[in-house]
């Protein structure tokens, strides 16, 4: 089969505005796969990179942004604050970046962030955490669980009005750095988590749930680009299956949860495996799954800016309910 006609195969249910997106995102890999090149950290990051510049092109004004470091014994997390009301005191979103532990930055993410604060009313945080392969698991738990202590120190700092509120919100990888600090929040007294929100998280990095055999191909996040990220992130003789969220102790006292999945998306499997996990533990649970759409959504947002749309909206509800 050849390349055009496999991608019009899989496309016959995208959402149409993804078509041609897609279509070169296969070609190109096609292209790449043919010449025997192997993925590359830095050719990974700058693609990354470029197509959010490229496919989220609206970035709203915001009250107030603000750059911090957290500072721990170890390693001094820089953070962005994004106030959407300086006049207000509102609650706290710590926002934590997908791209595969690997990838992408606060500033990549700036628009986004905006997006968020302005859609929940909440203070965001960003971490700047360290990524893999310079600094492999679990390097990016520990930057997390150090800003979640630490930011009411950043914010009395810069004389920031806020409630005493914490939840905390992350896309792909970032929603599994979100999970993984619930679950440690469960039984750590310095850590309260009051709501989470996992957008297409990756929570099982044993990557065994059907849907990577199912969208693993031609939907942009390949399952071959997971496989390299997770080696790339962990080190030999580390257990994935403990690292998992989706494998560890769930209790009434994880946080209010709302998992967002993608249709086309080799994590969809996972992330509502994890949402009835989380249901099934006695804690409070939600679930949205949007049809047509591919992992990485909210990167695309000019292609789909009704959906993107949607699920700020939906978010901020969840967070504010």
């Amino acid at each position: 089969m050849g390349a055009v006609t496999l991608w019009r195969s899989l496309l016959r249910k995208v959402n149409p505005h993804l078509s041609e997106f897609l279509r070169v995102c296969n070609e190109l890999l096609s292209e790449r796969t043919a010449k025997g090149h192997a993925f590359s950290v830095i050719d990974s990051r700058e693609r990354s990179e470029r197509m959010i510049q490229e496919y989220v092109t609206d970035i709203p004004g915001i009250d107030q942004v603000i750059d911090d470091e957290i500072y721990t014994s170890g390693y001094n997390v820089p953070v962005r604050i994004f106030n959407p009301n300086s006049s207000l005191a509102l609650p706290v979103l710590l926002y934590l970046h997908g791209g595969g532990h690997m990838l992408d930055s606060v500033k990549a993410y700036d628009p986004i962030c905006r997006k968020m604060a302005i859609a929940t009313q909440h203070i965001v945080v960003a971490p700047e955490y360290r990524l893999a392969p310079e600094n492999p698991y679990p390097a990016n738990v520990e930057d997390t669980c150090a800003v979640a202590r630490g930011v009411w120190t950043s914010l009395a700092r810069h004389k920031i009005d806020y409630q005493k509120l914490l939840s905390v919100a992350g896309d792909s990888a970032g929603g599994s750095l979100s999970a993984t600090l619930s679950h440690i929040a469960q039984f750590d007294t310095g850590i309260y988590i009051d709501k989470q929100v996992l957008i297409y998280p990756c929570v099982d990095y044993t990557a065994g749930c059907q849907s990577y055999q199912k969208y693993g191909k031609g939907y942009f996040l390949e399952a071959e680009k997971c496989y390299w990220f997770f080696e790339k992130y962990f080190r030999d003789g580390q257990c994935r299956k403990s690292a998992s969220p989706l494998y560890m102790d769930f209790t009434q006292r994880l946080p209010k949860t709302l998992v967002i999945t993608a249709e086309f998306c080799p994590l969809c499997d996972e992330g509502k495996f994890y949402f009835e996990r989380v249901r099934s533990a006695g804690a409070h649970a939600e679930y949205i799954h949007f049809e047509g759409v591919i992992h990485g959504f909210l990167n695309v947002e000019d292609l789909l800016k009704d959906i993107c749309a949607e699920a700020y909206e939906k978010i901020g509800r969840f967070l504010n309910s």
